[in-house]
């Protein structure tokens, strides 16, 4: 029973997906601001990374972006973009880089399924590893003023939490709809954490108690925020024309306390 509704939920959010997607594919090709490819280096593997600038004369913090668990699509891009166009350098790792058909990345995957599958079989000291080089490489723009934040979404808010325990100068973590680590690991957390969610996600929302509770115990900074009636994925949902009311106010709300947060960076 469990699969067949599993099946039926990811049929039931494949046409948002995809609107989103087309949604966001449009804004990104029209964007005015400097758009490129980069390849990072981690030992014997190469990140690709899409990293997108903001139009401005001063540094910036620089805000690493963590895909779901559908690999660096045209929507985790155009949200890049968004970030850039907000004030801030983006850098979006593809953490499947070398992983997808001939050595490719999430572009080469035949499907989403695909995509899923191949993230399924990452290991967490693999993620992070990336993620450090990426970080290396945030450091070192020379239009960044030094101040490196982490973001995620779904399965990449799970991420984002949890390299908030492995990269401890980190400014801040932005947790959207994504699972806590255990507390040995929070421990380790030097950034203060912010939360988004969906209050229609009550797999994710079941995390948020005991989380705070064991952030507070070890006096550790974490501020979720659940937005009413918004589903799980709701930054991408929010995006699609003809989603829900609650998704798209959930994703508006979002946006706005997220630069909030920035700003005070």
């Amino acid at each position: 029973m469990f699969k067949r509704l599993s099946l039926a939920l990811v049929v039931a959010l494949v046409p948002a997906a995809v609107n989103a997607q087309d949604s966001a594919k449009k804004r990104l090709d029209a964007s005015p601001r400097h758009q490129e490819w980069v390849s990072i280096k981690n030992g014997a593997r190469t990140v690709q990374a899409f990293v997108v600038y903001p139009e401005t004369s001063r540094k910036t913090p620089v805000i690493l972006v963590i895909h779901e668990n559908m690999g660096l699509t045209d929507w985790v891009r155009g949200l890049a973009d968004q970030l850039a166009e907000a004030g801030y350098i983006a850098v979006a790792p593809d953490l499947l880089s070398g992983y997808g058909p001939g050595g490719g990345k999430t572009s080469d995957f035949a499907s989403p399924t695909d995509a899923r599958d191949a993230i399924s079989k990452l290991t967490p000291d693999g993620v992070t590893s990336d993620l450090n080089a990426v970080a290396d490489y945030a450091k070192k723009i020379p239009a960044s003023n030094g101040k490196i934040a982490v973001s995620g979404f779904c399965w990449g808010g799970g991420q984002s939490f949890r390299f908030a325990t492995n990269r401890p100068e980190l400014a801040a973590a932005f947790v959207f709809y994504g699972s806590p680590p255990d507390k040995d690991a929070m421990a380790r957390i030097k950034a203060p954490v912010y939360g988004f969610y969906g209050g229609a996600d009550a797999r994710i929302d079941a995390t948020i108690p005991t989380a705070q509770e064991q952030m507070k115990a070890l006096g550790k900074t974490y501020e979720p925020v659940t937005y009413e009636g918004a589903g799980h994925g709701f930054m991408r949902s929010g995006e699609d024309p003809e989603g829900s009311e609650p998704n798209r106010k959930g994703r508006n709300e979002a946006w706005t306390r997220w630069k909030a947060l920035l700003a005070k960076l």
